[in-house]
């Protein structure tokens, strides 16, 4: 194989790459989102600087689902994301992510530095209840419901297209061949061409439990704050270098 050739895999193995180039389409986008206060103790513990807490120690525990993702293909995944600011910009801060789907774990890691670690999350519809659970290693870590489709925002479906297109962060961590870090960035991104085909809101629930591999319970919940499930298509492009570690 020729260098050129070499250059131009999008990912390894070069036998049967693991992913393709993006960016990556997503259609049909399910997602609960059950926000929550939290101990602001523990918020700025979490966060990497130079990230900031905001005034409220809010989380939004996440179950997506993901049905049709070019490249990726059917997954679920389910995950934390921390509020946070960026030099007066508020923004999310991607913390852990679990998902059932290889190819999404390896390009999310090497490109964006997503947190993804393999798990078995759910998102499904039981009689009249929204209902997530993130099981790990054969236990239950995590479990949120909602009541199905209470509220329509169907009428402000630009207030979900800006949660959805609102900064998010990832502390992307790649060691080199010698064990030191060889890639420590804060990574920014935006999804782009979203079109919101639908978005709820209703009361929520979320119960968290402690588990060594998968601590999505050490932001304990304080208070809940709102539940939203909406379904969109969208694009998640590359992203960019907010902050370089190597180079400060």
């Amino acid at each position: 194989m020729r260098i050129e050739d070499v250059l131009h895999l999008p990912s390894m193995p070069l036998a049967g790459p693991s992913y393709p180039k993006g960016p990556y389409r997503f259609v049909n986008r399910e997602y609960m989102v059950i926000s929550y206060e939290t101990d602001p103790d523990i918020v700025r513990a979490q966060l990497p600087e130079p990230l900031e807490p905001v005034d409220r120690p809010l989380v939004h525990y996440e179950w997506i689902r993901m049905p049709d993702s070019s490249g990726f293909g059917d997954y679920t995944e389910s995950g934390v994301v921390i509020a946070c600011r960026y030099q007066g910009e508020e923004m999310n801060f991607v913390a852990q992510m679990y998902l059932d789907d290889d190819p999404p774990i390896t390009a999310g890691r090497e490109i964006w530095g997503f947190p993804k670690k393999y798990a078995h999350p759910k998102l499904e519809i039981v009689k009249d209840t929204l209902t997530g659970t993130l099981g790990y290693a054969g236990q239950l870590v995590a479990m949120g419901t909602m009541a199905y489709k209470h509220e329509s925002m169907a009428g402000n479906g630009e207030l979900t297209k800006a949660i959805l297109t609102k900064t998010q962060v990832n502390l992307k961590l790649i060691p080199g061949i010698d064990g030191k870090p060889a890639i420590c960035q804060l990574v920014s991104y935006n999804l782009t061409d979203v079109s919101v085909k639908g978005s709820w809101i209703g009361p929520g629930r979320l119960h968290l439990i402690p588990h060594v591999n998968a601590p999505v319970a050490d932001l304990p919940v304080h208070r809940i704050v709102a539940a939203h499930h909406f379904i969109a298509d969208l694009t998640l492009p590359y992203g960019r270098v907010l902050y370089d570690y190597l180079k400060r």
